[in-house]
């Protein structure tokens, strides 16, 4: 007999079939057993009573363990699960449980037992929880927060090639780095010294001269010493660049339009998944809030007392907060640019203002309490590049590989990168990042805590 998964038992109904998962929770009632099932598609309600024999092998069966189960499914009739599918109808949200229907088990069978370290559904510190994550990473509410990330990558994709983007893979291995050479991890190549990338920026520039507009999905490192809920030592980098700007204007707008498909596609097609985390409403308007970080810091001393922002470099994570706070309430967004941070804080290769002496054309997005893009126009002239570099204390000749593309001809461009696990952190409201992440390595851990 071939599999049902649990999701379509309810075009099932009468019919005997097979499902195999996981036995989520297991219950016994004198004569009778019960049983939550579950899969990567659903959990479901199964019973066993009349039958002897089944209810013997039954109990042999403990939470967690594998299970195939034979049986025929039942309409459910009971008040509880009548009056959980009235609320699923008016809410539009479908739970992960399927309450239409139950199985009545005619056999099952253990295909591998469990050793539990606690229930799934159990509270547990974060250390605990990402120590076992091959086994939380079960709980349907974890597993929810991976499809979610997921979507966004599909959608990141989907939206850059409609318009006309071409994806490519950046290598990791690096000969030198993009930021200038701060928090990078070296390491040893065939007698020669390499890194490992902090970002593909290099590379999407030089792909910007071959293909004109480019995006790509991969993993970035940064070997700095943070232990907070916001960093991480690897992460998944969404990254795109574009030629034949006129201004940065021009990468906020396409920016813009990308973060609002993706949400606006999330808040449609994973509603249920969202509602596990109780997120009803993100606001991304059809045009995000834009100041400039003067502007941004100036409104910062006046909207909230006590606040010292004003000619500071860059802002505080408090800053960012309280300026996502203010977008929310009185700009109707829970996104908001921030535009033309100082020549100082920016990479060698940020294009210099030409309005506002000793800034750049450059922005960073950010989105409820943090910056989650940073990005903008780059410098395209070969020249004006060889100089930002030796400003910043750079040798260009070890730059020669990426300066190639520029000395044989680049339009104006632009682009952005962003980290994918922030960003899904922040739609569903997770307490830290790591939650984000499904293996994070952070100053402490790899795949468990280091120096135990």
């Amino acid at each position: 007999m071939k599999r049902t998964m649990i999701k379509n038992l309810p075009e099932k109904k009468g019919e005997e079939v097979m499902i195999k998962g996981w036995a989520d929770t297991v219950r016994f009632q004198g004569k009778m057993a019960f049983f939550d099932f579950r899969d990567v598609s659903g959990k479901v309600q199964g019973v066993v009573f009349g039958k002897p024999e089944v209810l013997e092998e039954a109990k042999k069966i403990s939470a967690e363990d594998v299970v195939e189960v034979r049986g025929i499914v039942n309409e459910r009739n009971d008040r509880g699960a009548k009056e959980a599918m009235e609320k699923e109808k008016e809410s539009g949200v479908k739970d992960f449980f399927i309450k239409e229907v139950e199985i009545e088990i005619t056999a099952i069978k253990i295909l591998a037992e469990a050793e539990i370290p606690f229930a799934l559904d159990e509270e547990v510190n974060l250390d605990i929880y990402l120590n076992n994550l091959p086994y939380t990473l079960r709980n349907p509410k974890t597993a929810a927060i991976f499809k979610v990330q997921a979507k966004i990558v599909q959608k990141f994709r989907e939206y850059l090639n409609n318009k006309g983007f071409t994806e490519f893979m950046s290598p990791k291995i690096v000969g030198d780095d993009a930021e200038g050479g701060a928090g990078v991890y070296e390491v040893e190549y065939f007698g020669n010294k390499a890194g490992l990338a902090t970002s593909p920026q290099l590379y999407k520039q030089i792909m910007v001269g071959a293909l004109e507009r480019v995006f790509t999905v991969g993993t970035a490192f940064r070997a700095e010493k943070h232990s907070t809920s916001r960093h991480l030592n690897e992460y998944t980098s969404l990254d795109w660049e574009m030629g034949f700007i006129d201004s940065y204007k021009d990468v906020m707008r396409m920016h813009n339009g990308l973060l609002k498909f993706i949400i606006d596609e999330i808040q449609e097609e994973m509603k249920t998944e969202l509602a596990e985390f109780g997120v009803e409403n993100i606001l991304a308007p059809e045009e995000f809030p834009v100041m400039s970080l003067p502007e941004a810091q100036e409104l910062l001393e006046k909207e909230f007392e006590g606040v010292k922002a004003v000619g500071e470099p860059d802002l505080e994570p408090e800053h960012e907060r309280l300026l996502c706070q203010y977008a929310r309430e009185k700009l109707n967004s829970d996104f908001i640019f921030i535009t033309h941070y100082p020549v100082s804080k920016r990479p060698f290769y940020t294009y210099k203002s030409e309005d506002m002496e000793g800034m750049t054309d450059s922005f960073d997005l950010l989105f409820k309490g943090v910056e989650i893009t940073s990005g903008g126009q780059r410098i395209h002239d070969y020249e004006e590049l060889k100089k930002s570099m030796e400003a910043k204390g750079l040798d260009p000749e070890k730059f020669e590989f990426y300066l190639q593309a520029f000395k044989t001809g680049m339009p104006p461009h632009g682009g952005i990168g962003m980290g994918l696990e922030r960003l899904t952190q922040k739609i569903l409201g997770l307490d830290n990042v790591k939650k984000a992440t499904l293996f994070p390595r952070e100053i402490n851990r790899i795949d468990t805590l280091l120096n135990k």
